[in-house]
């Protein structure tokens, strides 16, 4: 009589309680691991602060006024004459001040600055002239040169040094005072609970269910923290003037928002946010740090903005800028495509290199400087197309409590279970808003 050899089979016991499948039991696979450089970057800035004795915080800033000091013609056609002997001054009517006293009641202060003439496109340098005395808005200046300075209003008077006369004493000073930015830390809690039952479980795939967790909240906590200190908003702000219409409606209070149950919450502003509430993206401004190129990019472009970016040089003589997948393919497509360009300049990057931090970088040469492309999984999706360029010397993490981990925090009755949390009450603090750049690149 034959017999039937058993086989291995599709269903019955055999098949739904014997039979191993799982050629790996104790492991699983992760799609996206957290990554989260930008806050590691922050976390490793050089003015961190730790120990906060507050959770609100302020800080002094300065912008050195001899770097750009001008002041605009602010009325009819002048003449300033040229003359063989001493020349006569010409009275200006002054307006548009930059890096320079106030000049509402006559500051002596003017008196001995050369200034050079440019027309108000700046595009055609008239002459060169002495301020001599002064007045109400108003300043006296002698010809410099060998011909007649015609002066229209706008016109530019641009600080080129200063001329004081033989045997005189030491002229007016003036001094200007620092100034005042501020933000706020946030509390970020992220619990981990399961029960006692399955806490005990022996389960396939990741054996400690409360082991598994504990490793998935860390990853959430630390991206949820990531994505605050790039898009986090609040009402306090800055402190600085809205560069959409000029003016500022901050003040430095209590500007909490309240829960359902009447608790202050309090929210720290991201990067992002700020750039985008108070940077210029108007192309003639020198201080322009938004670059929207999102209809359309070319290398150019690129090379005109990084003299913008690089303009404050950092000390350390590389930029980071932290990017979304679309911007990272961008610079990648841009450089397979060198035979191509006709710009005169060669998009060169690196091969992907590894940081002592852990992330994941490519190194990319601008004409101005050298740029730190890192991959950010948090500029994902809605801002995959963009380049967050902050200065490193400009921006820090801010720590009221030390983030910490607190297991079994809920005990009461008996509780059959183990509830763990991640705490942390932190937040980034940002000077000079105009050294931290953002590019927006064509979308993939």
């Amino acid at each position: 009589m034959a017999t039937t050899p058993k086989v291995l089979g599709a269903s019955g016991v055999l098949y739904t309680d014997r039979r191993q499948f799982y050629i790996k039991p104790e492991q699983f696979a992760e799609l996206w691991p957290a990554i989260t450089p930008f806050t590691t970057f922050v976390m490793g800035a050089t003015t961190s602060m730790t120990g906060l004795q507050d959770p609100m915080f302020k800080l002094f800033e300065h912008r050195n006024p001899w770097q750009k000091q001008e002041f605009r013609s602010n009325g009819d056609t002048d003449t300033i004459a040229t003359s063989t002997g001493n020349p006569t001054a010409a009275t200006i009517t002054m307006d548009g001040n930059l890096g320079l006293p106030s000049n509402s009641a006559g500051d002596s202060a003017y008196i001995g600055l050369e200034v050079e003439v440019w027309n108000s496109d700046k595009t055609t340098r008239k002459g060169v002239g002495l301020i001599t005395a002064v007045g109400a808005n108003t300043v006296d200046i002698k010809n410099l040169g060998s011909a007649d300075i015609v002066v229209e209003d706008n016109d530019y008077f641009v600080v080129i040094g200063n001329a004081r006369g033989e045997a005189t004493t030491s002229p007016q000073a003036w001094a200007d005072e620092l100034s005042v930015v501020y933000g706020q830390t946030q509390i970020f809690r992220t619990p981990v609970e399961i029960s006692g039952t399955l806490y005990q479980a022996s389960l396939r795939g990741a054996n400690n269910e409360l082991a598994r967790l504990r490793a998935q909240k860390a990853g959430e906590h630390k991206m949820q923290m990531e994505r605050a200190f790039m898009f986090g908003s609040n009402r306090v702000g800055l402190g600085l003037a809205d560069a959409r219409d000029g003016a500022s409606n901050e003040t430095f209070g209590d500007s909490a928002v309240l829960d359902a149950n009447g608790n202050r919450v309090r929210t720290a502003m991201g990067i992002v946010t700020a750039i985008e509430k108070y940077g210029s993206s108007t192309s003639t401004d020198e201080n322009q740090n938004i670059f929207d190129y999102t209809a359309g990019m070319d290398w150019t472009k690129f090379v005109d903005a990084s003299e913008k970016i690089f303009q404050y040089l950092p000390t350390s003589g590389v930029k980071r800028a932290f990017a979304g997948p679309s911007a990272m393919s961008w610079f990648s497509k841009l450089e397979s495509q060198n035979s191509r360009l006709k710009s005169g300049f060669d998009v060169k990057l690196t091969d992907m290199q590894t940081s002592k931090l852990g992330y994941n970088f490519r190194y990319l040469e601008s004409p101005f400087g050298v740029i730190e492309l890192i991959y950010t999984p948090a500029l994902k999706r809605e801002r995959a197309n963009y380049l967050v360029i902050p200065t490193e010397e400009n921006i820090f993490h801010a720590t009221y409590r030390p983030s910490s981990y607190k297991t079994n925090i809920k005990i009461d009755d008996g509780y059959d279970g183990i509830k763990d949390e991640y705490f942390s009450d932190e937040g980034i603090g940002m000077t000079l808003i105009e050294s931290h750049s953002l590019i927006k690149l064509p979308k993939a």
